[in-house]
């Protein structure tokens, strides 16, 4: 692996930040988000050109990038956790934006598979599970705060979503609001980030993917990462539990 040490990372007084789904959509504008704000941000995602298209545009935006190709179901979380400790020279993550994500277009009992739910669910919630336990130290250190990315989908009923999106994402409340009550005597802080349709590459996961008009009323990336960063740059006593953002023509089913 190339050396993970970019520019000026052992700067002690330099934020340090961890997104997972960062190759592109939420993740990546939660990355730029933070680089805006001179953060360190370390990068992970299962494709690496598209982890690397992101640093670039950390470097831009005045950030240091870290790239940390990760497949949240399968790969060691603590050995990234690690990688950003070892090369940022410290132990602490004052943020973590968690927000890869897995769907299908098969979303119905009459034509989904138990091994694609599995899958899903690997992702969506197990994969969540994994990279906070792995961070949580480092939150600890920092009192650090932590965004998972879950859905509207989670948050109420959404047929269309499918059943092991759905499901995967609602049981990410409960992950949440468990840290909320045990980690809060650590100063961490989690909140659970469930937007409504976003117009990202995540569309092409769709049975039918939205054309042009329906996707120009949706959700930007960019409007999630600052919902995200509102959360982030929150005082150290106030914590958001829950953030719900959803364009103006989002329906209900």
């Amino acid at each position: 692996m190339k050396s993970l040490l970019i520019i000026d990372l052992m700067n002690a007084t330099r934020r340090v930040a961890w997104v997972t789904g960062a190759g592109s959509g939420v993740g990546r504008a939660c990355a730029e988000a933070l680089a805006e704000r001179g953060w360190t941000v370390a990068l992970s995602g299962r494709r690496a050109p598209e982890l690397a298209e992101t640093a670039a545009l950390v470097r831009a935006a005045g950030g240091t990038p870290l790239e940390l190709p990760f497949d949240v179901t399968v790969d060691d979380a603590r050995d990234r956790v690690e990688a950003i400790s070892a090369a940022t020279g410290g132990d602490g993550l004052d943020a973590v934006v968690l927000s890869a994500g897995a769907n299908t277009p098969r979303r119905s009992w009459a034509d989904q598979s138990t091994a694609e739910f599995a899958r899903i669910v690997q992702t969506n919630l197990l994969g969540v599970v994994r990279s906070a336990d792995a961070a949580l130290p480092g939150l600890r250190s920092a009192s650090g705060v932590l965004v998972v990315v879950s859905s509207i989908a989670g948050w109420r009923p959404s047929p269309g979503a499918g059943v092991a999106y759905s499901a995967s994402k609602a049981a990410l409340a409960p992950v949440v609001r468990t840290i909320n009550d045990q980690e809060a005597e650590a100063g961490v802080r989690a909140t659970l980030l469930c937007p409504g349709d976003i117009d990202s590459d995540f569309l092409r996961q769709r049975p039918v993917v939205p054309g042009a008009a329906a996707r120009s009323a949706m959700l930007a990336p960019g409007d999630v990462a600052r919902s995200a960063m509102f959360a982030i740059d929150a005082p150290r006593h106030v914590r958001i539990d829950e953030l719900v953002i959803s364009p103006l023509s989002q329906r209900s089913s």
